[in-house]
């Protein structure tokens, strides 16, 4: 199966989208995303392709089988990028991973149902910028929600280098709603142009 990938478009230029042949909303499932992407950078943060090591945040320790899919895409991401994995004692610098995923019901309220994890991703922002809200549209479908954040620390130090958010809403029973798809879709979308611009947020549109 061939994974969908993304291509970014700025948000003051997304209302461009909404100028397409009203057709497309008569498709029998509505296309993915985008996928929405706020990134933080820290001055003078040395981000460069280094050893790393891919853990868990603090909390989320006992969800490891449900994190693994979206661990491994993190890595692939950052692979690209330079980094090598290392021990988490030999490691220059360290990913902390959070997520969550729910379903959201045809009036676009949260369904008590949860997809994977579940939880607050915590404060966002509290290491080199200010908080940030993640705006959800409503929706005529069933759509599973995925939230994911990843902080880069220093491993010696433990200073916040770099951290990321994005989040993705996918039709349920999708293929982009399906773990493996939806972990390489998201992980993409995070590390697209890395490091980003500080305190920017993004839409990066799914294929």
């Amino acid at each position: 199966m061939t994974l969908p990938k993304a291509t970014n478009i700025r948000l003051r230029t997304f209302a461009l989208a909404l100028s397409a042949p009203l057709a497309l909303a008569a498709c029998a499932t509505p296309a993915p995303g985008p996928v929405q992407v706020t990134r933080f950078v820290a001055a003078d943060a040395m981000l460069g392709g280094t050893t790393l090591f891919i853990e868990s945040a603090p909390g989320y320790e006992g969800e490891g089988l449900e994190l693994a899919p979206y661990k491994a895409a993190i890595a692939a991401e950052l692979a690209r990028l330079g980094y090598s994995e290392q021990s988490r004692d030999g490691a220059q610098r360290v990913a902390q991973v959070q997520l969550e995923r729910f379903v959201r019901g045809e009036a676009g309220q949260r369904s008590p149902v949860s997809v994977g994890v579940g939880g607050s991703t915590g404060s966002y922002g509290s290491g080199v910028g200010v908080g940030v809200g993640i705006n959800l549209g409503g929706g005529a479908r069933e759509q599973v929600t995925t939230r994911m954040a990843v902080t880069l620390r220093d491993a010696a130090s433990n200073t916040v280098l770099w951290e990321g958010r994005a989040e993705f809403d996918a039709s349920a029973g999708s293929d982009a709603a399906e773990t493996q798809t939806n972990a390489a879709i998201v992980a993409d979308a995070l590390f697209r142009e890395f490091p980003g611009a500080n305190g920017e947020t993004i839409l990066v549109e799914v294929d």
